[in-house]
């Protein structure tokens, strides 16, 4: 199967193995002359980056990158990018990497031109309108992780390094105009990450297929984004050069990240203040609390997940898939406790207090209280 295309939906995608070769025509479609790419720190050194500022800087658009981007990344990185790409006399941004460098990298093309604060633009209501739309920078994405799908999505995750509380910074012009989704470039991701991305994809679209919310578009793509990393994960997971289970897995994460237009619930209101206090990986901590979120989630839900399963090619029902998401996480090497990511059950009070305003409380098919939170908490750890 050829496993390559060019996407007009949710913007301009140039998928397939080997097309990083075309980031500078990408770069010259969103009309950026002088990028700064913006990773994080660990791949910074990594050959798969250098060989993409070799191919910026062969076409003669330089090889100026930051990379001072943590795990979880803050307002302080986001200063320190700014700083760099106004430094710079850049005109757009390429955002590299993983959702780290990806969520970073469009903060900075969004942050570079504004005066207020980042945090005027939460999403919350109508804040979106707070920003000056003319003078967000163009942004091209290109991820190295198939995970958390924002190379396609219109906002970011920064966490407050003051008062740790993860907040999603929206705009409709943060979505990338461009974006290159070659499966190559993931090929050297260790097992851990590997298991622990895909299972963010397989949250999105879990969560997405879940929520309440009416949008049947994405309803199909969840289910579908399901599928795909049920079928492709673990041959990602076994062998990290089976680019067709690669490319799939690419494309389940740009699906889950589409698909959660629909929603999100339990799962990221709960991964979101365990990553913003104790600096787990967001995948691998979604993928821990959703056997819990599951069974909470259980009376509302199971109707839909019984009509799933056998597109899915699970059997028994809803019980089948929730025993199925615990056997799917122990082949992963996911740990089954929040204790074993370093969670300490006397944060859960504060672990609480930050789920209960987390926006994806909003997605969860059961609404949620600081009561129920606090038995979900206890219930992961």
């Amino acid at each position: 199967m050829n496993l390559a295309g060019n996407w007009s939906y949710p913007t301009a995608i140039k998928f397939g193995a080997g097309r990083i070769k075309e980031l500078p025509d990408a770069c010259a479609k969103a009309g950026i002359r002088n990028p700064l790419l913006v990773t994080d720190k660990g791949l910074a050194d990594l050959p798969v980056t250098q060989a993409t500022l070799d191919i910026m800087d062969a076409a003669a658009l330089g090889r100026a990158m930051f990379s001072e981007v943590d795990p979880n990344p803050n307002e302080t990185n986001l200063h320190a990018g700014v700083a760099a790409y106004t430094s710079g006399g850049h005109d757009g941004v390429v955002a590299f990497g993983g959702g780290s460098g990806l969520d970073l990298g469009k903060m900075v093309a969004f942050m570079a031109g504004q005066t207020r604060p980042v945090w005027d633009f939460e999403d919350i209501g109508d804040w979106w309108t707070r920003a000056d739309a003319a003078a967000i920078a163009p942004i091209v994405a290109v991820p190295t992780t198939a995970g958390t799908g924002s190379e396609v999505g219109r906002a970011s995750v920064i966490t407050d390094s003051q008062t740790h509380v993860k907040k999603i910074i929206f705009h409709p012009k943060v979505l990338p105009s461009v974006v290159i989704c070659d499966p190559e470039m993931t090929v050297g991701m260790p097992k851990f990450i590997t298991a622990g991305t895909g299972l963010d994809a397989f949250a999105h679209c879990v969560e997405a297929f879940s929520s309440p919310h009416y949008h049947p578009m994405s309803q199909g793509i969840a289910l579908e984004g399901m599928r795909l990393v049920i079928e492709n994960l673990p041959r990602a997971y076994a062998d990290g050069t089976d680019i067709e289970a690669r490319a799939n897995m690419m494309s389940a994460a740009a699906m889950g990240a589409t698909a959660f237009q629909k929603g999100l619930g339990a799962i990221h209101a709960m991964s979101h203040p365990i990553g913003a206090y104790f600096n787990t990986h967001h995948g691998t901590t979604n993928a821990v609390c959703m056997p819990a979120v599951l069974d909470f989630n259980a009376p509302v839900i199971a109707g839909r997940f019984e009509q799933a399963v056998g597109y899915l090619g699970i059997s028994g029902g809803f019980d089948g898939f929730r025993a199925f998401v615990q056997e799917f996480n122990d082949q992963m090497g996911i740990p089954r406790r929040l204790s074993d990511l370093g969670v300490t059950e006397t944060a859960i009070p504060d672990l609480v207090k930050g789920a209960i305003i987390d926006p994806s409380c909003g997605g969860n098919p059961i609404e949620l209280t600081e009561d129920n939170l606090t038995t979900l908490f206890h219930a992961a750890f």
